[in-house]
């Protein structure tokens, strides 16, 4: 089947044909570039939304909690849930995928494992462009889980237009969310497991930290909200919140700026692995080790080496 017609069943609902899309992007195929011309005019519309925390907070559990709410307000949802790689196979766990069982016959949502690959920040290599595939395809909201943020990974906050992070009591106090990163990059908060023992005082060492952080003037406060994802209580709360944000990032002017910065991003490492692949062609590997021995050897340093490196490109 060829690249356009793929793309016209993925936008009238056919999840094969989205299936077999984003395969193309995970494998790189040399169709890809084709693939992402003729969804680019149709992407654009869908609101992204980020979901991470640290492992074992209930990522996959709230995930699934968030979609049936969605699903309530009538919207077509999409679910991109990046798992650790399998040291195996090199492929997906596909672990968030077993707790979403209940959706997997509603044609109006399309759940989608990716293996991380070795990729760092929580993301696998191709989301973006998975990203890009769903959105086309129509869908309203788009749901990214990572794998769950250490002290780097939080590449989600520069792909989602609302970030999402989740905590639970005995994960750790509001200083080891600091040491995460994750006061930095989130839009929501989520106490879930809100019914044990310690989700108070959870929460209020996040509005603690919270507070001290410095935000420009007029900038968007998180709030905080408490759930119970696995009785499916405060989802409702949540999905309120997440709409409240998308609302003030348009009205304000903000979201256009996030997509920009989110686009530029994309293009920079898309020029960065091409320039790669072309110098290794170019040039093999045995050149790059002349010069890093040179280095070494302090017969040159890394700025001079790769100035080197540029001029021949």
């Amino acid at each position: 089947m060829s690249v356009p017609d793929l793309v016209s069943r993925a936008r009238a609902g056919d999840a094969r044909a989205v299936a077999r899309l984003i395969s193309f992007v995970e494998d790189e195929s040399p169709v890809l570039r084709e693939v992402m011309a003729e969804l680019s005019p149709y992407a654009g519309r869908a609101q992204v939304v980020g979901i991470t925390g640290s492992p074992g907070v209930g990522k996959s559990t709230s995930t699934n909690a968030l979609v049936t709410e969605l699903r309530k307000a009538g919207k077509r949802v999409g679910v991109l849930a990046v798992d650790p790689s399998s040291p195996f196979s090199g492929g997906a766990l596909l672990g968030d995928r077993v707790r979403m069982q209940e959706h997997a016959l509603d044609p109006d949502v399309y759940i989608r494992s990716m293996a991380s690959r070795g990729h760092l920040g929580g993301l696998a290599w191709t989301t973006p462009q998975a990203l890009r595939v769903l959105d086309a395809a129509g869908f309203d909201v788009i749901l990214v889980e990572t794998v769950g943020v250490g002290q780097s990974e939080v590449e989600i906050a520069a792909l989602a237009d609302t970030t999402l992070v989740l905590l639970a009591p005995g994960m750790g106090d509001g200083i080891q969310a600091a040491k995460a990163g994750i006061l930095e990059i989130g839009d929501l908060y989520v106490v879930n497991k809100a019914d044990r023992d310690g989700a108070d005082q959870v929460r209020r060492d996040l509005r603690s930290m919270l507070a001290l952080a410095q935000r420009r003037e007029g900038a968007w406060k998180p709030s905080i909200v408490a759930t119970v994802a696995a009785k499916g209580e405060g989802l409702d709360e949540v999905a309120a919140e997440i709409e409240r944000h998308f609302a003030w990032l348009t009205e304000t002017g903000e979201l256009a700026l996030r997509r920009t910065r989110r686009a530029r991003d994309e293009i920079e490492a898309i020029a960065v692995t091409a320039l790669r692949a072309r110098w290794g062609d170019v040039h093999g590997r045995s050149e790059l080790d002349d010069l890093a021995a040179a280095v070494v050897a302090g017969e040159s340093d890394p700025y001079a080496a790769a100035d080197t490196l540029l001029d021949q490109l």
